[in-house]
């Protein structure tokens, strides 16, 4: 699935199970919160915090995937082609940031 694809099965997700799209401030802060869910299983499975026991069944792909649904709503609901602005972003990174990386002593 590309991204153009998601974001249309969002769409549809939206259309058939929802009311509508929550407003864009609302979004912004579902994907906050969906983003800190995402950091708390990251810091305290793979850093320095111990992981409480509810946290332990939590799957990091799930809330992931969270974050990506309302990635997704926010830019259905901006007119944002994300596949188009990923692609640019991707050229550009490739472009910038090639011997960049190769030259960074801190990565050898």
């Amino acid at each position: 699935m590309n991204i153009q694809n998601a974001q249309q099965e969002v769409d549809n997700w939206i259309k058939e199970h929802g009311v509508r799209y929550f407003n864009e401030l609302t979004n912004m802060a579902q994907l906050t919160e969906e983003v800190g869910e995402v950091a708390r299983i990251i810091s305290r499975r793979y850093g320095e915090q111990s992981e409480k026991e509810s946290d332990k069944n939590k799957d990091l792909g799930e809330e992931l995937a969270d974050v990506l649904f309302v990635l997704l709503c926010l830019a259905n609901q901006t007119d944002v082609d994300l596949q188009q602005a990923f692609n640019k972003r991707m050229d550009k990174k490739a472009k910038r940031d090639h011997d960049r990386h190769h030259s960074n002593e801190k990565l050898k």
